[in-house]
Order: C-alpha cells, then structure tokens, then sequence
C-alpha cells in the first residue's frame, strides 16, 4: 500500500511541479536576462545574476523533493491509512472473522464503504447465530428422533414377545407345573443319594424354565394396576430387606437417601418387584460387596428415583441393548435376560420411565421416573 501512494504521490508531484515550472520558468529566464543586459559585466550584480542562473535547475530539484513529501502525508493519512483499514477489513471477512475494528473515514466514499462492510459483519454474524441454534435445535431434535425410535423398537419387540407368550405360555406351563409336582413325589421316595442330586438338577432346570414362562406371561399381558399415592421410603426400605437375604446381596451395603413423605402415583405390588429386579441386578453387577444408594428428586409433577451402585458401569454396547427381552450379560444359565425388559413394562404401565447411564465417579446408574401424587404435585 505504501509503495502504491508514493508512486502516486510522485506522479502527481511531478505533474503539479511541471505545471508550475512551465509555467514560471520562461518568464523567469526573460528576467533574467534583462537583468544581465542591465547589470554592468563584471559588476556583484551580474555575478549574482549568473549564480542564480545556474541554480534554477537544484531549485527545481528541492521544489519536487517537497511536493512529494506533502503529497505523499496527504495521501498516506487522508487515503492510504482508511484504504488499508478497509482492506484489512475485507480479508478478515474473508476468514469469517466477524469483530471488525471502527475504521477511521477516509472521506465519503470509504465511509460509505466501511459503513457497509460493517453491516455485512453483523448481517452474517446474525446469520451465523441463527445456523448454529438451527444446528443446536436439529440435533437436539435427532436425539429425541433417536430415542423415540430406539422406545418404539423396544415396544415392538415387547409387543412381539407377548404375543408369542400368549400362544405357548398355557401349553408349556401346564406340563411343567405337572413335572414339578412328579418331581417333588421322586424326589420324597429316593433313597439313592445320587438319585436325589439328579432330581435336585432337573428341579433347578425346570424352576428356571418356569421362570423364563412367567417373565414371557409379564411381558405379554397388561398388567392390572391399581394406581394410588404411595410413600416410597417405606418401600425402597422393604425391597431393601427383601433382597438383603439372598447370598448375592448379603454384603452389600444399602443407603436409603429417599426424603420420608415424598409420594408417588404408583401400585406398590409391581413397584416392589420394579425395586427388586434393580437392587438384585445392583449387586450382581458389583459381585455381592459394594454400596447400593437409593435417592429421590421431585421436579414438578414427577418423581424420579435414583438407584446408584459401585460397580463397573455400562459399556456402551451394554447400556444400547440393556432392556431388550433376553438380553442378560450373565452366563449361560444364570439367568433369564428379562427381569429389566419386565420392568421396564410394568414401570411404563404406571405411566413412568426407566433408564440407565454411567455415573461420572464411576459405576451404575438407573433412573426410574413417576408421576408425583396429586398431593405433593400441587405443594
């Protein structure tokens, strides 16, 4: 930029400076010159005469000289400095870059420039507020979008899995209660000991199948909900004490942080069986010793109660497929893959949801939200 604007100062310094010695150098050569033929040879006039005769052509130099130098200052502070502003203004648009620092005008016409430079800034900073909470709100929108989708495959897996409950729960559950009941009578009259650990096997494995039926009958049939207000400290206490006397559970330690009088719009039967399947699979995940908490946080008219342990968390592909039917991270016999697809359901039919996430300080979390009982919704 400045090589620009002392090129153009020294053009139009040489032009104005051209003008003027044309224009004054003929008339000064005929004084000159008049004053030779009148100044007597020899005389400090003539002298004089000559010496500025001869020094007309440095006077032009150092006229030149100055001229640009004004040129050059006027041109610098009154065009070069807002130009270069104005560029730098441009090139920082460029790189989307929308804080433009105030220019100082450079006359009207760069003024005006400025000026629309900066409403271009705030046009596209505007711009670029508006695309990022369309981007923020579309997101958000294809999360909910995904959870939607991932709730509906699991209902119609659910719904799939019910009626196929339906159409062999009665043909497979009528056999098994009948080899149950023949086992316990083979089971009365061995004598061999062998024999009875025989039968003791093919009692476990049929219990399980039993179970297996029962969990399919849950999931497939709506469940009968007597919905009313219900304390549910007492209850985490008594699911508590219930799981308590498994060999699983026994050195777990449990924190009942649940305020007393905080109720919720439940049936405190499939509630209680809710509670269990959570603190059983709890301790499971923690192998029999940790700490299982139990807290509550009312927030309008919901209630949502929060099941904490100390185990290993969940792995992603765990926490993806953790309520589908059958799905069991145990091993092969261990158990059923069903007592969280069956909560889940019984929960849902209260008009709640259950879900689960990893805790930041490490471990498990599962959320089981209810409706808040008419009473506490409106204190």
């Amino acid at each position: 930029m400045r090589a620009r604007i002392a090129s153009l100062s020294f053009f139009l310094g040489s032009a104005a400076l051209s003008v003027v010695w044309l224009t004054l150098l003929p008339i000064l050569l005929r004084v000159t010159a008049a004053l030779r033929h009148l100044a007597v040879p020899g005389s400090p006039e003539a002298t004089l005469l000559a010496h500025v005769r001869t020094l007309l052509p440095f006077y032009l130099a150092a006229d030149l000289a100055a001229i640009l130098v004004i040129c050059f200052v006027i041109l610098h502070f009154t065009l070069g400095r807002p130009l270069a502003r104005t560029e730098a203004a441009v090139e920082q648009l460029s790189r989307l870059n929308l804080n433009l620092v105030e220019a100082p005008s450079g006359g009207p016409l760069l003024s005006r420039i400025q000026t629309a430079l900066r409403r271009m800034a705030a046009a596209l900073a505007d711009e670029q507020a508006l695309t990022r909470r369309q981007i923020d709100e579309l997101r958000a929108t294809n999360e909910r979008l995904a959870r939607t989708q991932a709730e509906l495959v699991a209902s119609e897996r659910l719904a799939t899995v019910g009626r196929l409950a339906a159409g062999v729960a009665h043909e497979v559950g009528n056999p098994l209660s009948g080899i149950l009941g023949y086992l316990s009578l083979l089971k009365a009259r061995a004598q061999d000991p062998q024999l009875g650990e025989f039968v003791d096997r093919i009692e476990a494995e049929v219990q399980r199948i039993n179970q297996i039926v029962r969990g399919l009958l849950d999931l497939g049939r709506p469940p009968q909900m007597t919905l009313a207000p219900l304390e549910l400290s007492p209850l985490v206490d008594t699911a508590a004490q219930l799981v308590k006397a498994g060999p699983e559970l026994r050195n777990v330690r449990f924190e009942n942080e649940v305020p007393k009088g905080l109720h919720a719009r439940a049936d405190a039967g499939p509630l209680s069986q809710v509670l269990i399947n959570l603190f059983i699979n709890a301790g499971q995940a923690m192998g029999g010793d940790g700490t299982l908490r139990v807290s509550a946080s009312a927030v309008g008219d919901v209630i949502a109660l929060y099941i904490d342990d100390t185990g290993p968390g969940l792995s992603p592909e765990v926490e993806e497929k953790l309520f589908e039917p059958f799905f069991t991270t145990r091993s092969a016999g261990k158990g059923t893959g069903l007592g969280l697809a069956v909560s889940l359901h019984l929960v849902r039919s209260m008009n709640g949801d259950l879900r689960a996430e990893n805790r930041p300080e490490g471990g498990a979390r599962f959320i089981l939200e209810l409706p808040a009982a008419a009473a506490h919704a409106a204190s």
